[in-house]
């Protein structure tokens, strides 16, 4: 097989704009430097839903990009390490588990903040990437947000 013909190292990323996910992303550009590898940045969204609602006609454009500003800010502030890693970013539509779990099927490693935006601050690791950790199909590397 010819260098060219390798598949290259990928490397996936959860970010939901969180300290903990920019970290995991920056943590992740550095790893796939060192290695050789690119960085596949995911974000996911819901449609917002409630018994009797069927949401704004916009809503689904609305969250779309809701998800991709927050992930093109996060994507921004890392491509600053002068780090010379290719950063795909994409926006996923469902639950951020399914979307990084999908995007991790072939990839050489999963990185994930160890908190998001959830509702238990005090726990060590947040659901998701609770979840990442017992069923992803490659390594997974949780990174923590130091907030002193």
């Amino acid at each position: 097989m010819q260098e060219q013909d390798a598949v290259p190292r990928r490397i996936v990323v959860g970010v939901d704009g969180s300290p903990s996910s920019v970290e995991a992303l920056r943590w992740a550009v550095g790893q796939a430097h060192a290695v050789g590898a690119d960085v596949e940045a995911v974000t996911s969204w819901l449609h917002p839903s409630a018994p009797g609602w069927s949401g704004h006609p916009d809503s689904e454009e609305f969250g779309a990009g809701v998800a991709r500003r927050t992930l093109d800010n996060a994507v921004a502030e890392v491509s600053g390490s002068g780090l010379p890693v290719r950063i795909a970013a994409r926006v996923v539509r469902g639950g951020a588990v399914a979307a990084l779990l999908a995007a991790a099927r072939g990839a050489d490693l999963l990185v994930v903040g160890s908190r998001g935006f959830g509702g238990f601050t005090g726990a060590l690791l947040g659901s998701v990437g609770q979840h990442c950790v017992q069923h992803a199909p490659c390594p997974v590397v949780v990174v923590r947000h130091d907030d002193r």
